[in-house]
């Protein structure tokens, strides 16, 4: 069987379980399967697939009729423009997240702290684009801290980066210019109507602080400011429908100029806020 044979039988199979964009996805599972970039399948398509390479397209294609994301199929996610590993143990980086990253290579910083690491994207991505600034990356899962370290060696700044396992800012030493976070927020009554790649695949702990969604704002709202610099900036991303509380709470803890951000939907996406000078 060629490569443009199979990969026509997948695209049939994905459109047959409900898969939104199924060429997308097999061209995706093809390209890892025979182990090339997918900007090269084309040019393999009508070389026969090599019997290593047709058992791992079925592998791939059996997880994917599981619903189980291409990302964790392939163990790989572009995220502004680099490749992060991705397990179950962690949230897929999604390209609405990346809001993050611009707005805070927009004001700057010199060290940052990444509350809720996961991957370690968002604080990864911010110092291999600012080269003379550190960082810390907390999260609550341990699994979770070793993807985030071992993202940390493939963009070779494990140097300028540390990882701790630890509750928000509790326990947390030093002061930081910059604090991000992407933290859990979806409702748990929310939940059940998430596509069953997330809700099925993606870790909860990581998706859901479950009551109304907003448990975490409350807690890094409340401690955030101990260990911001005077002038430092705090950012997060919520839910489209989260602005007007997020922006309450840091708004009682004194902080100014909260602002909220708009993603590419334009949909509700970042709240950000300084503290006083």
């Amino acid at each position: 069987m060629t490569g443009r044979d199979a990969l026509r039988l997948a695209v049939a199979r994905l459109r047959a379980c409900g898969i939104e964009d199924a060429a997308r996805d097999a061209r995706l599972l093809f390209a890892y399967a025979v182990g090339i970039e997918p900007g090269r399948v084309n040019l393999v398509l009508d070389e026969v697939l090599e019997p290593a390479a047709a058992v791992q397209f079925e592998a791939a294609l059996a997880a994917r009729e599981q619903r189980q994301p291409v990302s964790q199929i392939i163990g790989q996610r572009l995220f502004w423009g680099r490749s992060f590993l991705v397990t179950p143990d962690v949230l897929d980086p999604r390209p609405e997240t990346e809001l993050l990253v611009r707005t805070a290579l927009d004001i700057g910083f010199g060290r940052i702290l990444d509350l809720g690491t996961g991957s370690g994207c968002v604080l990864l991505s911010c110092l291999a684009d600012r080269k003379d600034a550190t960082g810390l990356g907390v999260d609550i899962s341990i699994d979770a801290l070793a993807v985030a370290q071992t993202n940390a060696q493939r963009l070779d700044i494990e140097g300028r980066v540390a990882f701790q396992q630890g509750n928000w800012c509790q326990g947390l030493e030093g002061k930081f210019d910059l604090i991000l976070s992407n933290p859990p927020y979806i409702s748990a009554g929310d939940l059940p109507y998430l596509s069953p790649e997330v809700r099925d695949w993606e870790p909860h702990l990581a998706l859901t602080p479950g009551g109304d969604g907003l448990a975490a704002y409350r807690q890094i709202a409340a401690q955030a400011p101990s260990v911001l610099l005077p002038g430092g900036w705090l950012m997060v991303e919520i839910g489209p429908t989260q602005g007007a509380a997020v922006v309450a709470m840091f708004a009682a803890q004194g902080l100014e100029q909260i602002a909220v951000l708009a993603d590419f939907d334009q949909r509700d996406r970042v709240v950000t806020a300084t503290k006083p000078i």
